[in-house]
């Protein structure tokens, strides 16, 4: 699948996740009283799991390795979750508290500000290629391996 198209894949992923992610804060923080960094913080691990199952299943769904699904959903969240997790808080207490932006906005720029790093990062890891071991040759026994 090329690139381009994978891209556009995220990013529609990435749209819906957005809707959940805005939803579950607003939910979160004006409907339960909860601190707005804390209903981020749920709302962030919420969408995390949407996305996860959603990338897994369509953006990177031809690079489905063996591994248990335990520890894709693992490099999954150790990628994009440790990113939006701390990418998502620190640019909601800038744009929340300096800034003054009301908190739904702020949470729209900050999903979006960790959104490159987040595609980066599962392609190039969460979901990467697994690498399996050519067939062995007499060019494969002189040049090193070098994967599609």
């Amino acid at each position: 699948m090329s690139t381009l198209l994978r891209w556009w894949k995220f990013n529609l992923v990435g749209a819906l996740g957005m809707a959940v992610q805005l939803a579950a804060l607003a939910l979160l923080e004006r409907r339960a009283g909860s601190h707005y960094l804390v209903a981020t913080a749920a709302a962030i691990e919420l969408t995390l799991l949407h996305n996860f199952v959603w990338h897994l299943h369509v953006t990177w769904r031809d690079r489905r390795d063996h591994a248990p699904l335990l520890h894709q959903l693992l490099r999954f969240h150790l990628a994009n979750g440790l990113v939006s997790m701390a990418g998502n808080l620190l640019l909601m207490r800038i744009l929340v508290r300096e800034a003054h932006l009301p908190v739904l906005a702020a949470n729209g720029i900050a999903i979006l500000g960790c959104s490159v790093v987040n595609f980066w990062l599962s392609d190039r890891w969460a979901f990467a290629p697994e690498l399996r071991p050519q067939p062995a040759s007499r060019a494969s026994a002189i040049l090193p391996y070098i994967p599609d």
